[in-house]
């Protein structure tokens, strides 16, 4: 049975000062109820002990989990709402969730003492290095940061005497307030930050119906899975040697193709540090491991292409044509429906201009290639536009004071227009209520958008939304949508660039067809194709009756150049018959100085 998702409920009024713990609690109750049988002895026993503890030592435990980091100066634990600090943490070091007295690592205690206090604490050491004593903060830790002390006790750091009784305490129960988290949200990229958003109304999210049983992990071991594989990116982030953190990636879940999307994301992130590093063997082992798609994925495009130029850089031109030949012929397999995953545009893109080159220097006959055309160019020299205050304005500013007339008008629009008349014919099919796409109140669009099935599931409902574009329904459609939902997170919505008049403008000038096969080729790579559409569309509603009533238009400005992603869509654009034109700018004044 599916139920309502209570959006506005969900967070606790601003006006408590006590909020933040009413949110907190709310996200206990939620994993309990929706994720038990995926939390371990030491997660239940973390909830129920921390509904048993004093509420001011609730509190404190909650505002150190929403903080940064796991360090923390006593002094700084002070909150008007909490009436005694100190009693508060003390009770959360008997619980054994905060550590009284810690190690410190070099680096942390230079993140959590002044400079003052180092100077004093490090008198010893700044002394042997024949440091002066009024040395920068970052001058001392980059001369003594190479010490081969390891971490201590702050008291065994050296003379503490200036803090005056107060300590560094560590907060250990982040790791499981991270699972908690993780099981809430699916990920770790939103945090406890989204209840005060939605509450102050700076994100608004649709409400969608789910059952209880929707959630983002369907066992343990894919948590599991997911936090090991976090860790090594952080780790990664943070300059360990990928030949290290490769040895450590662990496998994932059969059938799970999201995380194995994330495992090959950060095998492929490994494959590009070993190849900076010169250790282009193991970038080719990673590189290929991201293609494997060993948990049910598709496997790694860029990891793909990026294997194929190494190979080339390497002199390996035998094995890269090898390689790339059962690309082509594994892309011809695929059928470019809803039904199926599209061959990937970028992979082909890749393919085009590597194969010429590798069949020369194996000295292998030329394959007929017919060159597609290139877009309609123009090119303008214009006056550099300025703000009032006199700064420079973009090159696009530019393009539209000069193409533009009442007549004629033109917009800024880039990835908004196209992506949001798309967003708003097929809300119902984006936000649908399918298991495992949303599963709790805080989606700015379904969890699955970027996995390789996310139109097969949505197939049929996709299909009732363009089929207004035959009937002319999608007027009354989008223009509905734009009242109901505005201001709602979506992916393919950028409200501040939508008005009511440009939608209009929109709907009147650009035939249903150029939208159906725009829209089209939006569902063949959402992630991939939501961007590289052009800057500017122009409206001709006087054009001539056999001519569009509009055209998009692309800018380039002095010593820029078209990117992958905007070459392919005006490619489609030209085999559609959709009217698009790149427009070259120079400025007058570098004109007249050349």
């Amino acid at each position: 049975m599916n139920s309502v998702l209570p959006v506005a409920p969900v967070t606790a009024s601003l006006d408590d000062p006590f909020y933040y713990l009413a949110n907190f609690r709310f996200v206990l109750g939620w994993v309990s109820e929706r994720h038990d049988d995926l939390l371990g002895d030491g997660e239940r026993r973390f909830i129920a002990d921390f509904d048993a503890l004093p509420r001011a030592s609730q509190a404190l435990l909650v505002r150190m989990v929403m903080r940064k980091g796991e360090f923390f100066r006593t002094t700084k634990l002070v909150y008007t709402e909490i009436d005694d600090a100190a009693v508060a943490l003390d009770a959360l070091i008997d619980a054994g969730w905060v550590e009284a007295d810690p190690v410190l690592s070099f680096g942390e205690l230079f993140r959590q003492l002044r400079l003052a206090e180092l100077r004093r604490v490090l008198a010893t050491e700044i002394a042997a290095a024949g440091l002066p004593a009024s040395a920068a903060k970052s001058t001392l830790y980059q001369a003594l940061s190479g010490q081969p002390e390891g971490p201590r006790r702050l008291a065994n750091w050296g003379d503490v005497s200036a803090l005056q009784g107060e300590r560094v305490v560590r907060l250990s129960i982040m790791a499981v307030c991270d699972r908690l988290r993780l099981m809430f949200f699916g990920n770790l990229r939103q945090d406890w930050s989204e209840f005060v958003l939605a509450e102050l109304g700076l994100q608004r999210f649709e409400r969608v119906a789910f059952s209880p049983e929707s959630r983002a992990f369907s066992s343990r071991d894919e948590v599991d899975a997911y936090l090991a594989l976090h860790r090594l990116r952080e780790r990664l982030e943070e300059g360990e040697l990928p030949e290290a953190l490769h040895a450590e990636v662990p496998p994932v879940p059969k059938g799970n193709a999201w995380l194995d999307e994330r495992r090959a994301r950060l095998l492929y992130r490994l494959g590009q540090a070993a190849e900076r590093g010169g250790q282009p063997a193991l970038a080719l082992q990673a590189y290929g491991e991201a293609d494997s798609g060993e948990g049910g994925g598709g496997g790694h495009v860029d990891a793909r292409i990026r294997r194929l130029r190494l190979l080339e850089r390497l002199g390996e031109h035998q094995r890269a044509f090898e390689l790339a030949s059962v690309m082509v012929s594994r892309k011809e397999a695929l059928g470019e429906t809803l039904d199926a995953q599209a061959p990937d545009e970028r992979e082909s893109q890749a393919l085009e201009r590597l194969l010429p080159r590798l069949r020369r220097r194996l000295g292998l006959a030329p394959e007929p290639q017919q060159a597609p055309p290139p877009p309609e160019r123009w090119d303008l020299c214009l006056r550099r536009p300025v703000s009032d205050e006199g700064w420079p304005l973009g090159v696009e500013r530019a393009v539209c004071a000069h193409l533009g007339t009442p007549q004629a008008p033109v917009h800024y629009v880039e990835n908004a227009l196209i992506t949001g008349l798309f967003g708003l014919l097929c809300w119902p099919a984006i936000f649908a209520s399918l298991p495992g796409a949303f599963f709790h109140p805080f989606h700015s669009g379904p969890a699955d958008l970027n996995r390789a099935d996310f139109v097969s599931r949505r197939r049929e409902r996709f299909a009732a939304c363009l089929a207004q574009l035959d009937d002319g329904r999608y007027h009354e459609t989008i223009l509905e949508t734009w009242q109901c939902k505005r201001g709602l997170a979506s992916p393919f919505l950028h409200w501040e660039a939508l008005d009511e008049a440009l939608l209009l403008q929109a709907l009147a000038n650009i035939p249903a067809a150029h939208l159906r096969a725009c829209f089209a080729r939006l569902l063949l790579d959402p992630r991939a194709n939501r961007a590289g559409l052009p800057d500017l569309i122009q409206f001709l509603p006087e054009a001539d009756v056999a001519s569009p009533a509009y055209r998009l238009i692309e800018v380039k400005g002095p010593g820029d150049r078209l990117q992958d992603n905007q070459r392919r869509w005006l490619a489609y654009f030209r085999a559609h018959g959709i009217p698009a034109v790149v427009c070259h700018v120079t400025w007058q004044d570098e004109a007249v100085g050349s």
